[in-house]
This record gives structure tokens, C-alpha cells and sequence, in this order.
């Protein structure tokens, strides 16, 4: 049996390697280069150049900064959330599913009004303009849809083995014997 049953192959690899990855990035981008500016000018698609680094007021450039340590948490928290799972856990897939589960619940509905907060706010000529959209706009939507899918996927057992959603209720209090 694997050493993390509740979350295997691409699983293991997109939850505990790629998102953390992804979502640290933007939080390091926003502290460093190119920073606050860009990343603010970058939300909503616009052709002209991003600002100076000055041009933000202290208000807008504290927003971004906490936007960073927003990405930064959740990284840190489904990386090393889901490796704790793991680590404490081992030859206990029906605890190591619920407890992934339960990490994976709050990011599916972080998923969902983060998709809704990104789309909602761009401007009606945009929503229904993906072409359009830069790559900040497709990290919000078009990627966290996938991460979305891929997490419903995971509900769902699809190319996996399910321990505990999905199971009878007999079988899980059985398990629990154990």
C-alpha cells in the first residue's frame, strides 16, 4: 500500500507539490519583483504598461501585501496540513481521507468564491472574453476551475481508492473497529 493511500499518483503530486507551489509564487512576485503594483495593475486585463512601484497608495499596497500572505498561507496550510495528514497517519487510510478531506472541503469552497470574486468583478466586456484575459485572470479562474475539478474528482474517487466518502455507513463504522 502507498505511503499516503488517501491521496495518491496525481493527487499527491498536484495537492502536496504543484498548488502549494503555485500559490506561493504570486505571494513572493507581490513582495519582491515585480511587485505590488504590477500584480495590483494585473487583475483585471488592461493593455496599457503597469505602474511605477510608487503609484499605489498605502491603502491598495497593504491590501496586496495581505493578498500575498493570503497565497502564502494557503500554500502553507494545504502543503504542510496534507503532509502532517500523511506523516501522522500512516497504515490509516479512513483517518488519512477524512482529515485530506476535510483540507480539501475548505479549498473547494475557497475555490468557488474566489472563482466567483475574480469573475464578478471584471468588467461585463471581459467575463465572457477569456481571449482576453492575461495570465493573473486565468490563474484566478481558469486554474482554480481545474483545481475545483480535480478536487471534485477526488470526492468522487475517480483513479483512486476511496476509505471513508463514499463508503456505506456499515462499513465505515466497521473500519472505525479496527
Amino acid at each position: 500500500m502507498s505511503e499516503y493511500p488517501a491521496l495518491t499518483g496525481f493527487y499527491n503530486l498536484l495537492f502536496l507539490y504543484l498548488e502549494p507551489l503555485s500559490t506561493t509564487i504570486p505571494a513572493v512576485m507581490i513582495w519582491t519583483y515585480p511587485g505590488a503594483s504590477w500584480f495590483h495593475h494585473q487583475l483585471v486585463p488592461d493593455p496599457s504598461p503597469a505602474p511605477p512601484s510608487g503609484f499605489m497608495d498605502p491603502r491598495s499596497l497593504m491590501a496586496i501585501w495581505q493578498l500575498g500572505n493570503c497565497y502564502l498561507l494557503l500554500g502553507m496550510l494545504e502543503g504542510f496540513g496534507l503532509r502532517a495528514v500523511r506523516d501522522a497517519l500512516p497504515g490509516n487510510p479512513v483517518a488519512q481521507e477524512r482529515l485530506a478531506g476535510t483540507i480539501l472541503t475548505a479549498m473547494a469552497i475557497a475555490d468557488v468564491t474566489h472563482i466567483a470574486a475574480s469573475w464578478f468583478a471584471l468588467p461585463e466586456t471581459l467575463q465572457y472574453d477569456p481571449a482576453a484575459w492575461n495570465p493573473t485572470t486565468h490563474g484566478n479562474i481558469t486554474v482554480v476551475v481545474f483545481l475545483l475539478a480535480t478536487r471534485l474528482a477526488w470526492f468522487a474517487g475517480i483513479g483512486r481508492k476511496r476509505f471513508w466518502y463514499g463508503q456505506s455507513a456499515t462499513k465505515t463504522k466497521s473500519q472505525k473497529k479496527r
